[in-house]
């Protein structure tokens, strides 16, 4: 066999190649390889939403390349990528650096490195056991690379220290002041413990137990990442928390900037197996955040042995169109003071990036005078370094939508209608005015004080859009983020601006315009995950199905006398279902009862109230707040002199609270209650629920 190959501007070296490849994923590597051969890189993304196979996206998504692409290099450096694979990461490496020497065990997948990759002339691929070319690698390389390749240290070395010598070894091979990347899984990540398998053994909770059935693989805590580079004598390095994970990395956190609350919500990132769903990721991950312990339970770790980077947080944008790829981050700037840089992830996105210079004198002329900050910006273009980027100051304050969420969470909905209201004078002053930022969503504005600032404006428009159009999206978008957000009274948002339902569709159509302006028309990794994902099984409607059903079918009432709702005070009404969907009672109610909560069900449910007195008179359920319940109400029907109200509870703890303050009550009251209830599969039911709060 010829000791080397060459396709394109690419080497490959078998001289340490054993005559045959020891790991092989079968007909999907040809494929593969048949793809790369025949297509140019710009036609992978098309590929992939063709074929909806995880091998292809997994192998061919340019989001894979961002573990890697934001690591500063110089021009010359030398990069070593260990275990390089089908090369989803090399280009990105030979974009920066001056040469990339790869290892991989696999002929058949280094031939796909090298013939996606074949316009680098600065790549050569060894193509055998690391073991076996390792003696003749030099010792000055700037960058050693290990994506998602540590965990298999046993297997590559064996001994009682595998890890310990795996870093020995490579170590050696690392100049002075060089780096050396682990991108690897988090033993105790929090999509295990959600349900997720293990990513290599593929069984559930196999980390977690400690790996305690064996297996030649396995991940670590950080402690334990820790106590083995302390073992092999590397002192500085530093974690960075790659999310969803490092595979399809969107965000990278570090210590010196960890994620906020609300933050973390793309979570279903299953492509390849089935998963459960044991609990919200979201919800965990807001505790999680609130308490400082994202670090434990992140779902990967990149770790950065070697001289500290200047980078504390990196957000890719680039599953858009390629004139609107960038990438932005937060570092130190030449004064020790922090900065945020926007970089073009292409050359068609250059112009996007050049033109938030202007962006930002556009939208200070319109706002001064106003009470609304822009974010100084200034462009920064270095031809001869081949830099281009958007430079910003960095801005202190709180994320709006966090003061709004703190509002909904308090029930203090007087207050969020406060900041929306203030938040539409602010951004309406000066809407005559031909400059415009449509992405005025929440989370871009930061308050601190009387201080609300403008911190991206990447979406500005030289014309005038009405202020009404950009509230509403703002609402629109925040809502879509979170389920939880649902208690927020949507009607009274829309009375407030003025907008028609018809209005309201208007908006939406052009909401759904502009995504695909931004996208390309392409599938999100969201949409992706739909298609070709593993199936998500939820215990908790297995549970649901076998429940004893007159376990489920129980009304319970909690009485409040001023000091809360009560467990131990409460009861059950007897004989108030009458078969399996019908409720009807009449209780006594004692003067000193201020509110009364009706359970109407154990489960999650439809319930439609179909009549409802207190001491003989209706109850006007059309009246605000005098009725409350923790699912998505439906407005109001009109039913003869009456109104029957219909509500969707995605909840197993479904209830209604009723203000008898509001009823004025005497000391002696009866309560008459006729409706029917519909029991709901959990899921069913809150997409009914994110159906009714998703309507605007």
């Amino acid at each position: 066999m010829e000791n080397t190959e060459q396709i394109g501007k690419v080497k490959l070296d078998y001289s340490r190649y054993p005559g045959e490849d020891l790991y092989c994923d079968g007909a999907v590597e040809d494929e593969l390889l048949r793809i790369v051969r025949d297509l140019s890189a710009v036609e992978y993304e098309k590929v992939i939403e063709e074929k909806l196979s995880w091998p292809v996206l997994y192998h061919l998504s340019p989001l894979r390349e961002n573990i890697v692409e934001w690591i500063p290099l110089e021009a010359d450096a030398r990069v070593l990528e260990v275990g390089s694979g089908c090369g989803a990461v090399t280009g990105a490496l030979a974009r920066k650096a001056g040469s990339v020497t790869c290892v991989d065990l696999s002929k058949k997948r280094s031939r796909i490195n090298a013939y996606r990759n074949s316009e680098c002339g600065n790549v050569t691929i060894h193509v055998g056991n690391f073991r076996d070319i390792e003696p003749d690698l030099p010792a000055d390389y700037d960058l050693i690379c290990l994506i998602g390749v540590f965990e298999y240290g046993q297997g590559y070395i064996g001994g009682e220290r595998p890890y310990e010598a795996f870093l020995d070894i490579l170590l050696k091979h690392l100049k002075k002041d060089g780096r050396l990347i682990i991108a690897i899984e988090n033993q105790l990540g929090l999509k295990y413990f959600a349900g997720c398998r293990e990513d290599h053994l593929g069984s559930y909770f196999s980390g977690i137990e400690n790996y305690v059935d064996g297996g030649g693989v396995r991940t670590f805590t950080r402690p334990g990442l820790e106590r083995i580079l302390q073992s092999a004598g590397v002192t500085r390095y530093r974690f960075y928390y790659p999310y969803p994970d490092y595979k399809f990395m969107t965000t990278l956190y570090s210590d010196r900037r960890l994620p906020g609350k609300g933050e973390l919500s793309n979570n279903l990132r299953n492509f390849d197996r089935d998963r459960m769903l044991l609990f919200d990721e979201k919800n965990a991950f807001d505790g999680i955040t609130g308490d400082g312990l994202f670090p434990v339970f992140s779902n990967s770790f990149l770790v950065v042995a070697g001289p500290d980077v200047d980078v504390d947080y990196v957000k890719y944008s680039n599953d858009r169109a390629p004139e609107f790829r960038i990438r932005t981050q937060i570092q130190t700037g030449e004064d020790g003071g922090r900065i945020v840089r926007k970089y073009p992830l292409s050359e068609a996105a250059c112009d996007h990036v050049r033109q938030m210079e202007a962006a930002c004198e556009k939208l200070t002329e319109r706002y001064r005078g106003g009470r609304l900050e822009i974010n100084p910006c200034r462009l920064v273009e270095d031809r001869e370094r081949g830099e281009l980027f958007a430079e910003f100051a960095f801005a202190e304050g709180t994320p709006l939508s966090e003061l709004l969420d703190g509002c909904l969470e308090r029930g203090d909905l007087d207050g969020f209608h406060r900041y929306f209201q203030e938040y539409r004078e602010r951004i309406g002053y000066g809407e005559e005015r031909p400059a415009t930022d449509f992405d005025l969503v929440f989370s871009n504005l930061l308050v601190a004080g009387e201080t609300w600032t403008l911190i991206d404006y990447e979406w500005t428009f030289g014309k005038a859009i009405d202020t009404r159009e950009l509230a509403f999206r703002a609402i629109y978008c925040y809502l879509l983020e979170n389920e939880k957000r649902d208690r927020l009274d949507v009607d009274r948002i829309l009375e407030e601006l003025g907008i028609t339902e018809a209005d309201a569709e208007g908006f939406r159509e052009k909401e759904r315009d502009f995504q695909k302006f931004v996208t390309g028309g392409r599938r999100s990794m969201a949409e992706l995950r739909d298609l070709l994902g593993g199936r998500l099984l939820e215990p908790q409607k297995w549970a649901e199905h076998w429940q004893d059903s007159e376990q489920v079918c129980r009304v319970q009432i909690y009485e409040d006398r001023g000091d809360g709702f009560r467990e131990d005070t409460s009861y059950f009404v007897k004989d108030a279902y009458q078969g399996e969907q019908e409720i009807t009672f009449e209780l006594p109610v004692s003067g000193d009862v201020r509110m009364l909560r009706i359970d109407p069900a154990f489960c999650s449910c439809a319930v439609r109230i179909l009549e409802m007195t207190f001491n003989g008179q209706r109850v006007p359920l059309e009246r605000r707040k005098l009725l409350t319940a923790n699912g998505s109400v439906i407005r109001p029907e009109k039913k003869g002199d009456g109104y029957r109200l219909s509500i969707v509870f995605p909840t197993v703890d479904p209830n209604l609270v009723l203000d008898l303050d509001k009823l004025g009550r005497k000391p002696k009251n009866i309560l008459y209650v006729r409706m029917e209830t519909v029991r709901l599969p959990l899921s069913i039911a809150q997409d009914m629920a994110g159906a009714v709060r998703k309507r605007i």
